[in-house]
């Protein structure tokens, strides 16, 4: 497997994305080991969830407990492995997502995250999501708090535009390691922030990178040319969308979810694969 880093940390090229193991939808708790297991085995060292992957209102964590579980038990060696987690978002049980900005809530937040992922230090921690009630630097200035006190390794945001980007790099002391927004063929307008990140240096971890659930498995039928690249090399056109990804910075990290062993067995495959300019050039026109 290839690598790349969030700051220093060296990490997988392709990540894990824990949400479908725990939301609507989720399979159950064997499968959901059994493939991040599979993760582990194909050389994932970045497994990336929230304490909002859960769906019933007193399961707060589910997620967070499900890695912990499956870091566990495997067999192998996890010290490399970085698990990233966020704070900021909710699910109260009825479907819908809430917003909680405040510094106090996300300093809590983050030490219950660390209790359930079992570690004195969360490898990364990302405020997963701007609260319009909260003045974005003092969201931003939790995460602070928490570096300086050692909760958290890394400190990153997500779903943030440029501004935000630069305020949290200015508040945090030139210490933001990464950046987490949607982006994939299907959804782009989030260019501006990779290219930011590119430029600055800090990890680019696009979430639903195939996107998203439910969506991931038509992504040939929904973009031609990723399934025309895709049988010139005899590949997935999943395959195909991450290694184009990856190849629009070397600051990028796809975290592609997956709730079966078989896709994320898939997805750790794009590392691999080399694209031409020519293709690359053709999929970036794909609208």
């Amino acid at each position: 497997m290839q690598t790349r880093h969030i700051a220093d940390v060296p990490v997988s090229a392709i990540g894990l994305g824990g949400m479908p193991m725990s939301i609507e939808g989720r399979p159950d708790r064997a499968r959901s080991i059994a493939t991040i297991h599979a993760a582990l085995d194909a050389g994932v060292t970045l497994i990336d969830t929230a304490d909002a992957y859960h769906l019933h209102a007193d399961e707060v964590g589910h997620n967070e407990e499900l890695i912990a579980e499956a870091l566990r038990t495997w067999g192998g060696d996890t010290s490399s492995v970085l698990v990233a987690t966020k704070g900021g978002h909710l699910r109260p049980g009825d479907g819908s997502w809430t917003l909680n900005g405040r510094p106090e809530y996300l300093k809590k937040a983050a030490q219950e995250s660390a209790r359930r992922l079992g570690v004195e230090a969360i490898g990364l921690y990302q405020f997963h999501r701007p609260d319009p009630e909260v003045p974005y630097e003092e969201s931003v200035g939790a995460l602070v708090e928490l570096l300086d006190a050692g909760t958290i390794r890394l400190a990153g945001v997500s779903n943030a535009n440029p501004e935000q980007i630069r305020l949290a790099q200015d508040v945090l002391g030139g210490r933001l390691a990464s950046v987490q927004n949607q982006y994939s063929p299907a959804f782009r307008s989030s260019q501006a922030e990779l290219d930011l990140c590119a430029e600055l240096g800090i990890a680019f971890l696009p979430w639903s990178p195939l996107g998203g659930i439910g969506k991931a498995g038509g992504l040939g039928d929904a973009f031609a040319p990723f399934a025309q690249v895709a049988d010139a090399h005899g590949v997935s056109p999943q395959q195909v969308a991450l290694a184009w990804e990856l190849a629009q910075a070397d600051v990028v990290v796809p975290i592609p979810g997956a709730s079966r062993p078989a896709s994320i067995q898939d997805s750790v495959l794009a590392a691999d694969l080399e694209l031409s300019g020519e293709e690359l050039e053709r999929l970036d026109a794909t609208a």
